[in-house]
C-alpha cells in the first residue's frame, strides 16, 4: 500500500468505528481484524500504519468525530506528514478543501469531563487517560516468580507494589512465546493486579468471583491461594466465562469452579452460597474510563443514560454479594472508573443500606476516595480503578 492507499484506509476504517459506537457495534480492534482479513495484499507494516493512523484519531478526539475524514483532515492540521498525504493520487484521499468538516481536538466529551473533575480528577489525571500504556505481565506464581521471568524478557522489569508484575514495552509481542504457551504469564494491567489483593485471599478459603469475565481475577485469586480452596467464578455471559476453563488448564489452577447465572434469577442460582463465602469480589461493569489508555474509543460509547444503567447494575450486585459473604468476610468492590457515582458513591450508598458494616483500608497504594482507594495513570502509572474493601459484622 502506498502511504495515501494507508490514509484513505485508515479513514475507511474511523467512519467503521464512528458508527459502531453510535449503534454499540463491533470493537476498533475487531473491526480491524475484520478489515485486514479481507485485504491480503496488505502487509504488516501497512497494517501497523492504519492501525496508528485510526488510534491516533481516537485519542486526540474525546467527542465522536462527524466522519472518518473530519478527524483526520483534523490530524493534518497537526502534522506535517499527515497534511501532505491528500494529495488526489491514486488511493490516496482527495485534497483537502479549507471550508470542509473537521473534528475539534478534546481528551474527553466536554460532560463526562466535567462529571470527572467534580470526582476529584485534576487536569494531569484526565490528561493521562488517554497516554498510551505499557504491556504488564501478571507471572503465575504457582509455576514461576516474577525475578525467576524477568530475564526472559527484552527490557522487563519488576514493578514495586505489585509482587508477580513484569512490565514490558507497549507492543511486545507475548502470546507466542514458550512462557505463555506453558500457562506461566497473562496479560494483566498492574493496576488490576493490585486492586485484586484487596481481597487477601490465604489458601483454603472459599471466594466468589461474582462478575468473572474472562477470568483474569479468578486465575489471580486461584494463584494466591496457591491452588488449595475454592473459587467459585460467576458470571451471566456464556462466551466471556467460557475462556475461563481453557485459561485455568493453562495456569494449572484447578480450584476454579465456573457457574452461568441467569441476569435475572443470580439470586437464586447462588442460594446456596449464602453467608458462606470468605470473600466477595465484584469487579463490576462500569463505563471504563480507568482504561481509556487501553480502549480510548470507549468514550466514543458512553452516555448519561448508560452511565445511569450500570450505576443501578452495580448497586445491585453489591446487594447481591453482601447476601453471600460469611459473617466476618469480605466485600471486596472494584471498578475501572473514576467517577465517584460508580465508585466513592456507591460504596457510601451500600454502607448507609446495610448498618453494622465497615470500611477498611484495602491496598497501600493509590490515594484515599471516601472509604476506598484509588489509582490513576497520572499517580499511579496504572490503569484507573477505585476498590473498597468492606466487612461484614460478625
Amino acid at each position: 500500500m502506498t502511504p495515501g492507499a494507508r490514509l484513505a484506509a485508515a479513514i475507511e476504517l474511523l467512519d467503521a468505528v464512528i458508527a459502531a459506537a453510535r449503534e454499540g457495534g463491533a470493537a476498533a480492534d475487531t473491526l480491524i481484524a475484520r478489515y485486514f482479513a479481507t485485504r491480503r495484499y496488505a502487509g504488516s507494516k501497512d497494517r501497523r500504519a492504519v492501525r496508528e493512523l485510526v488510534y491516533e484519531a481516537i485519542r486526540r478526539f474525546g467527542e465522536p468525530p462527524p466522519t472518518g475524514r473530519a478527524a483526520m483532515v483534523a490530524l493534518a492540521e497537526i502534522d506535517p506528514g499527515v497534511a501532505a498525504l491528500f494529495d488526489g493520487s491514486a488511493h490516496a484521499p482527495p485534497a483537502i478543501d479549507p471550508d470542509e468538516p473537521r473534528a475539534v481536538e478534546a481528551r474527553v466529551p466536554g460532560w463526562l469531563g466535567r462529571r470527572l473533575v467534580e470526582s476529584g480528577l485534576d487536569p494531569a489525571d484526565i490528561a493521562s487517560l488517554i497516554d498510551r500504556a505499557p504491556l504488564d505481565l501478571r507471572v503465575n506464581r504457582l509455576r514461576a516468580t516474577a525475578g525467576e521471568l524477568a530475564g526472559q524478557f527484552a527490557e522487563a522489569r519488576l514493578v514495586d507494589g505489585a509482587p508477580d508484575a513484569l512490565r514490558l514495552p507497549t507492543g511486545t509481542m507475548v502470546d507466542q512465546m514458550p512462557a505463555w504457551q506453558d500457562g506461566l504469564i497473562e496479560i494483566q494491567d498492574v493496576g488490576s493486579q493490585i486492586v485484586a489483593a484487596a481481597a487477601r485471599v490465604e489458601p483454603g478459603m472459599h471466594v466468589i468471583d461474582l462478575c468473572a469475565g474472562g477470568g483474569g481475577k479468578a486465575l489471580t485469586l486461584a494463584a494466591a491461594m496457591d491452588n488449595h480452596g475454592v473459587v467459585l467464578a460467576t458470571d451471566v455471559d456464556r462466551t466471556r466465562l467460557s475462556r475461563l476453563a481453557p485459561r485455568a488448564e493453562r495456569a494449572g489452577a484447578t480450584i476454579i469452579e465456573t457457574r452461568l447465572l441467569d441476569g435475572d434469577r443470580e439470586a437464586a442460582a447462588l442460594e446456596d452460597w449464602n453467608d458462606r463465602a470468605d470473600v466477595v469480589l465484584i469487579d463490576a461493569p462500569c463505563s471504563g474510563t480507568g482504561t481509556w489508555r487501553r480502549n480510548p474509543e470507549a468514550r466514543w460509547r458512553l452516555s448519561p443514560p448508560r452511565i445511569a444503567r450500570l450505576v443501578a447494575t452495580q448497586s445491585r450486585l453489591l446487594d447481591l454479594g453482601a447476601t453471600l459473604v460469611r459473617p466476618g468476610g469480605a466485600l471486596v468492590y472494584i471498578v475501572c472508573s473514576l467517577l465517584d457515582a460508580e465508585g466513592a458513591g456507591q460504596v457510601d450508598r451500600f454502607l448507609a443500606d446495610h448498618p453494622g458494616w465497615t470500611a477498611e483500608a484495602p491496598i497501600a497504594q493509590g490515594r484515599a476516595r471516601g472509604v476506598g482507594k484509588r489509582l490513576t495513570p497520572a499517580h499511579d502509572a496504572t490503569d484507573g480503578f477505585f476498590v473498597a474493601r468492606l466487612i461484614r459484622p460478625c
